[in-house]
């Protein structure tokens, strides 16, 4: 669970976004968290605290002279024991009162009064958002570094469409998930390669492999958690690009090279995960290839692919180069033949059967310091363990 051990104050302000709080809380006590409730007197009217109440298991507070504590100061003590104060659905006029310091209830003096980090996810309708008084404030909140998750874009309550809806309750999780993670990369930029190829023999056939993408985007989502700006060069795979990944959609290796080649100046990090096709047809058929009897099968002249990795290692200044092995046997040996041969400091191996396009893995990874097991895992826990190993390697660069 990536939330256990974790307190979290969950702030609930006036909204028709407010019953998505509800399934926000439900993933976060799913995670592991102990989750405490606070809701402004607006917000009640949308959900009940009762509601609340149920899928929490604990009191929820709603009003600054609430006598449940015995020294009467909720809005100092429910916050003190806390690990980060998550605000959603964060409301123009909640936005506001936090932008200019006001408290004028519980949830407002709470949030005046915290000594842990605070989140908020706005919500509201488009008109709002885009009022030059609410981007003021949101200008405010950003330099004060109080993080916005969202909003996003979309079709709204109203009935209209456009910027201010509050995200989907998973993507909020995974923001504050982030929120927690050691930010060994920030400032850092990373480049990486995710999913399979396709090559083209005809306008409807190709050359292929059953890569998922699942690490590689599993990188990906790491990398940004930890702090690092990242780039995403993608073949085809149907996978969400993780929050805060710029992503580069692809199809074949030459289109994958070209794309590496275009983003790879100013890269800390490059990371070939994608399972790049070894060879191309060297004439793709224009047309269908038509099944005949008489024809027999076509005969398929096939070239190599350019080697990605290779060719940026070989830069005259590389950035730090991960390279990926998967093999059906002898990984230690091929995983190491392959490092030395590409003069990498890093490569990550793994055997096919052990989890190729699953959600877990057995990865072991080769550099200068040996061979490193990891156990096996989650794709994103092991994702996370290669980007502690990647910034160490960075740091002894320095």
């Amino acid at each position: 669970m990536e939330l256990q051990g974790k307190r979290i104050v969950l702030g609930v302000s006036g909204g028709i976004a407010a019953y998505k709080a509800a399934e926000l809380l439900r993933l976060l006590t799913k995670e592991g968290a102990t989750v405490q409730v606070v809701m402004s007197e607006a917000a009640t009217h949308f959900v009940t605290p009762v509601t609340f109440q149920a899928l929490s298991g604990q009191p929820v507070f709603t009003d600054q002279w609430d006598a449940r504590m015995a020294n009467n100061m909720a809005h100092i003590d429910l916050s003190r024991h806390a690990d980060a104060i998550l605000v959603a659905p964060a409301s123009a006029d909640f936005l506001a009162k936090v932008a200019h310091g006001f408290a004028d209830d519980l949830l407002s003096t709470l949030v005046l009064a915290r000594d842990v980090p605070l989140l908020v996810a706005p919500a509201m309708n488009r008109q709002m958002w885009e009022n030059p008084a609410t981007r003021r404030n949101v200008a405010t909140l950003v330099g004060d570094g109080i993080p916005l998750i969202g909003p996003a874009s979309g079709e709204q309550a109203c009935g209209e469409n456009g910027p201010g809806r509050m995200l989907e309750a998973a993507e909020i999780l995974d923001e504050l998930i982030a929120h927690f993670q050691p930010k060994c990369l920030a400032g850092h930029k990373v480049l990486l390669t995710a999913g399979p190829t396709f090559e083209a023999i005809d306008p409807v056939r190709g050359i292929t492999n059953l890569s998922s993408g699942k690490m590689g985007y599993a990188i990906a989502r790491a990398a940004r958690e930890a702090g690092a700006q990242v780039t995403l060069v993608s073949g085809p795979v149907a996978l969400p690009c993780p929050a805060g990944v710029q992503r580069v959609s692809v199809s074949s290796a030459l289109q994958m090279h070209r794309a590496v080649l275009e983003q790879i100046a100013g890269q800390a990090v490059f990371i070939a995960v994608a399972a790049v096709a070894d060879y191309r047809p060297a004439q793709p058929f224009e047309q269908k290839i038509k099944k005949t009897a008489q024809a027999g099968a076509p005969t398929i002249e096939l070239m190599l692919n350019p080697d990605i990795l290779g060719d940026v290692a070989a830069l005259p200044q590389p950035p730090l180069c991960v390279g990926f092995a998967a093999e059906s046997e002898n990984l230690a040996a091929y995983a190491e033949e392959k490092r030395r041969r590409k003069r990498i400091p890093l490569i990550v191996g793994n055997l096919i059967a052990d989890g190729f396009g699953g959600d877990r893995n057995t990865l072991r990874l080769f550099d200068d310091d040996g061979e490193h097991v990891l156990t096996p895992d989650t794709k994103i826990r092991l994702a996370r363990q290669i980007v502690a190993r990647i910034a160490t390697l960075l740091e002894k660069r320095r």
